[in-house]
């Protein structure tokens, strides 16, 4: 989506904590990080510089990624990442799909179609292209229009609506902390 950065640009201008932690940080960064992973996120590293911060971001985070959300896993991931790319938020949106792209069951085109403004939407599936279009319109207006709100309408409930856009909303803030931190990129994660 986005031009190669220069290596001064991705230098971190807040650098992820490094191991070994102390442990109440250690605790709160083993609660941060995805089961079965063994090394720490940058990001979490990022975030647990302000741990009081940091601890208040869990309770959203697990709702907004667990079982008990009221979306289902690809409804979300196509909105986590076009937020992310719209946001030209490489870290997230390369951590996302890598994590869970597959499981979205996102195929090549999905992925490149949501990861580009340029590419048309058209190539989506229906539902996917209503997502992709309600997080551009939050994107680029902070509101969503009457005709795509009837069309959402269509799909998805008032609370998943609220839902919908709450993911949109938190993972904007995600995307200027991975920004603007310069978080550095997982060596595992996908690339634009």
């Amino acid at each position: 989506m986005t031009t190669a950065a220069t290596p001064s640009a991705r230098t971190p201008r807040i650098p992820p904590l490094e191991a070994p932690f102390p442990e109440p940080i250690a605790d709160l960064l083993a609660r941060m990080n995805p089961p079965g992973r063994p090394e720490i996120l940058a990001l979490f590293r990022v975030l647990a510089i302000n741990p009081e911060l940091a601890e208040r971001t869990l309770g959203l985070g697990r709702y907004l990624l667990g079982r008990k959300a009221a979306v289902s896993l690809r409804d979300r991931e196509v909105v986590i990442t076009r937020a992310c790319a719209r946001c030209g938020a490489e870290y997230e949106w390369g951590v996302h799909v890598a994590a869970f792209a597959d499981a979205a069951g996102f195929s090549a085109v999905d992925r490149r179609v949501m990861a580009s403004v340029i590419e048309d939407v058209a190539q989506l599936a229906p539902r996917d292209r209503l997502l992709v279009q309600m997080v551009d319109q939050l994107h680029d207006r902070s509101d969503i229009d009457d005709a795509l709100w009837q069309s959402l309408g269509e799909h998805w409930s008032h609370a998943q609506l609220i839902e919908l856009m709450m993911i949109a909303g938190w993972y904007h803030a995600v995307s200027y902390v991975c920004n603007a931190a310069r978080v550095p990129l997982e060596k595992w994660a996908a690339r634009w």
